[in-house]
Parts: structure tokens; C-alpha cells; sequence
């Protein structure tokens, strides 16, 4: 399997990629989530300013993704303690 060639639109714009044969439909459907999130804050906000909403998703994306590191560290954390107290008590 090779590499294709394929455009994506984000926000009415165009680019092209090169993507593993493999990975296509992984980044068609990550623009089309971006696309849908940018014509959700564009309806709730009433903003056609394309750097504004693509910096809303940029935003919106890192901080579900700090959210989610923070709480596999949280799980990781409690993990670890409850291997400790197994191994002294065992």
C-alpha cells in the first residue's frame, strides 16, 4: 500500500495531502469533524470569520485532549497505589 493523493476541505478551503492508502477515510472523517464544528460555532455564534472559528476548534480540541491526559494520569496514579498496597500486603 502507498501514499495518495487527496484534497480535504476545512473550512471552505482546499488542500491537498498525501496520506497512506490506509489512513484516507481516517482523515476524510477528522475533517469532517473539523468542518462540523466550525458550522456549529458558526451557527452559536454568529461568526464567519474563518481564524476565529478554526482557532475555536484548535482550542476546543487541546483542551479535550489536556482533559483526557489529565485523567489517564489520574487513573495511572490510583493504579500505581493500588499495586503498592497489593504488594504489601501480599
Amino acid at each position: 500500500m502507498g501514499d495518495l493523493s487527496i484534497k480535504i476541505k476545512i473550512a471552505d478551503r482546499e488542500y491537498p495531502m498525501r496520506v497512506a492508502e490506509s489512513d484516507v477515510n481516517k482523515v476524510q472523517k477528522v475533517a469532517e469533524l473539523i468542518n462540523n464544528q466550525i458550522n456549529d460555532y458558526r451557527s452559536k455564534y454568529r461568526c464567519d470569520d474563518r481564524q476565529d472559528l478554526l482557532a475555536m476548534v484548535v482550542f476546543d480540541a487541546l483542551m479535550n485532549q489536556v482533559e483526557s491526559h489529565e485523567y489517564e494520569s489520574t487513573i495511572d496514579q490510583k493504579v500505581s497505589f493500588l499495586n503498592e498496597l497489593l504488594d504489601n500486603n501480599l
